[in-house]
């Protein structure tokens, strides 16, 4: 996978960051599901899924990252919170109050029971991917907001300490 330059040419880092995104992908799912229930939710499990995308950036650089990915982030957070938003109407419908939390009655295997809180839950986790994603986008897109310092080659710090 080529990088943007050679801020970005770190053989261990790219090689950790390809290893790391299906692991932490897939820990970022588990947590979502396990989080109605048990400790996690969409908000650890966004997280745990923008870190493996930032890992990538930081890896390869932002034009690399986006195009291996090529997400828009802020319309990715605006449906997580448009999603998120509609699973507490079914409530309102039934005359109970918003975000009151409606179950299917039998639990499906492997899974558990499902109800409005899980999909809130993923509406968060599309929010928190987008939000923090987008961040890190324009943290590093941006050079005037954090100034990084010139990169010099081996060649020529050698030709000034000579």
């Amino acid at each position: 996978m080529p990088r943007d330059s050679a801020l970005y040419d770190s053989l261990i880092l790219r090689t950790i960051s390809r290893l790391m995104m299906p692991v932490l992908l897939l820990l970022s799912i588990f947590m979502l599901l396990r989080g109605h229930n048990l400790p996690g939710g969409g908000f650890i499990g966004g997280l745990l899924a923008s870190s493996a995308i930032i890992l990538q950036i930081v890896a390869f650089g932002p034009k690399t990252a986006k195009r291996i990915l090529p997400v828009n982030y802020l319309l990715l957070a605006a449906f997580g919170v448009f999603f998120g938003a509609i699973w507490g109407l079914p409530a309102l419908f039934a005359g109970l109050p918003y975000m009151q939390a409606f179950w299917i009655p039998e639990p499906i295997p492997g899974v558990g029971k499902i109800g409005t809180p899980v999909l809130f839950d993923v509406g968060v986790y599309f929010t928190v991917i987008g939000v923090t994603t987008k961040i890190a986008l324009l943290l590093v897109e941006e050079p005037t907001l954090f100034p990084l310092p010139e990169m010099k080659s081996a060649s020529v710090e050698q030709e000034e300490v000579a």
